[in-house]
């Protein structure tokens, strides 16, 4: 499942887990939940700039849909309860947001309303003198 292209320095990449189970049993068809999100988030056009990318997991499995956003020298961000149904836009609206910064940092003013609430973890870029 992983894309070893090189990404460009600026661009960002949404990662999202396939594996995300929403806390119940694998669902009889087979299809997680996290797998119908990326296939609805790969059937829409995805902001310029950002590549999608599935993770067989995020080690969130109770708490909804995971994805992460990343890239370059920003925060890297997860944001766990998704819905595969009611959220695809709203995640590309904000990876979107996310890639129009430098630092992955959007003012709070201008995220999404579930990034607001949802946030599980911000990690500090690989190369940074300070934090």
């Amino acid at each position: 499942m992983k894309d070893h292209t090189e990404l460009p320095r600026d661009a960002a990449e949404l990662l999202v887990c396939v594996k995300c189970r929403r806390g119940r049993a694998a669902p009889d068809d087979e299809r997680w939940p996290g797998q119908i999100l990326f296939d609805a988030l790969g059937a829409m056009e995805l902001p310029q700039g950002v590549r999608l990318t599935p993770v067989d997991c995020l080690q969130n499995c109770d708490h909804g849909c995971t994805v992460a956003l990343r890239g370059g020298a920003r925060w890297t961000y997860v944001f766990a309860n998704v819905d595969e149904a009611a959220h695809p836009a709203m995640i590309l609206d904000g990876a979107a947001r996310y890639h129009a910064t430098a630092d992955g940092l959007i003012p709070w003013r201008e995220r999404p309303e579930h990034f607001k609430r949802n946030c599980v973890a911000r990690i500090p870029p690989l190369e940074t003198a300070n934090v």
